[in-house]
């Protein structure tokens, strides 16, 4: 029995469609029955309604599970509330999910983290990234982590975010003068390299493996790439990094949805990279190129 936190996400909800098509019957955690109803194929799966955060719901979830997929975290894209907060999901939820999984006798917790995870300020969104690994490694599980680089796919959050701002906005922001590197990789090669895991236990425990696309973009490149896409033209100005964050934070006050968050600001602090042959080195196959999905995808 495989249980996915998280499995409305973006990442999740990819994994459960695919492990359906291959014949499995997953248990998915979700919050809300109706919107599981919506996005998952929800009588091929087996519901569970709770929360990482909610640890008495986690007991049921894990009962007779033997591997976890944990992709149950609150992203860098979405602004924190009163319900939502990233050290509660991300750091609380993690916490959780492994106590209550030694109890049940788990025997492997596979986490999706992502590329350039590493210890921050207390209190900030990467350090509690940081933090839900660092606990899964120290738990005494069989672990694995997968740190993905920005997705692409059809309403990936970060090209979402980019196309939206396309449209609405006169010119186009080159944070930091729009030098930061990124390797997107295709949301459905994610989840073939989680099934590749899922199915390789002996090889995969206790590995950390950084995945990207199989081509670099600048920030420059990738607005450029979209233009392209979308058949729109629009002046590329430089943004400064410190007055975005300004602009990140207004918007956050006032926006329910923010194009851009304070936490996310925190990808162009280092390029998003990693070797060009991760996944084919590792797991044995080619992934998509971003320019090849903008050919081929309506963006």
């Amino acid at each position: 029995m495989i249980l996915i936190t998280g499995a409305t996400g973006y990442i999740g909800r990819h994994l459960v469609k695919r492990l359906v098509e291959q014949g499995e019957r997953p248990r998915c955690l979700v919050r809300d029955r109706q919107r599981a109803a919506r996005i998952l194929p929800i009588d091929k799966v087996e519901i569970v309604i709770g929360s990482t955060t909610q640890p008495s719901s986690l007991e049921v979830a894990l009962r007779g599970v033997e591997t976890v997929v944990h992709t149950a975290f609150m992203t860098a894209d979405r602004k924190q509330s009163s319900q939502d907060h990233y050290e509660e999901t991300n750091v609380g939820g993690t916490s959780n999910l492994i106590l209550a999984a030694k109890a049940a006798g788990v025997a492997r917790i596979i986490e999706i983290s992502g590329l350039g995870t590493k210890p921050d300020r207390p209190g900030t969104y990467m350090q509690g990234r940081y933090l839900s690994e660092k606990m899964l490694i120290e738990s005494g599980l069989h672990w694995t982590i997968i740190r993905p680089s920005v997705l692409f796919g059809k309403d990936a959050s970060f090209i979402k975010g980019l196309t939206a701002l396309l449209h609405s906005s006169p010119v186009v922001p080159l944070i930091g003068g729009g030098k930061t590197m990124f390797q997107p990789i295709y949301v459905e090669d994610v989840v073939t390299v989680i099934r590749k895991v899922l199915q390789d236990p002996e090889r995969t425990t206790g590995k950390i493996y950084t995945i990207g696309g199989p081509e670099y973009y600048s920030f420059t490149q990738i607005f450029e790439a979209l233009m392209k896409a979308t058949h729109t033209n629009r002046p590329k100005v430089y943004a400064p990094t410190p007055l975005v964050k300004i602009g990140a934070a207004a918007m956050e006050a006032v926006l329910p949805h923010p194009p851009l968050t304070k936490a996310a600001m925190s990808l162009f602090a280092f390029d998003n990279t990693t070797d060009l042959q991760s996944v084919e080195r590792d797991f044995g196959f080619s992934p998509m190129s971003f320019k090849t999905y903008l050919a081929t995808q309506p963006v």
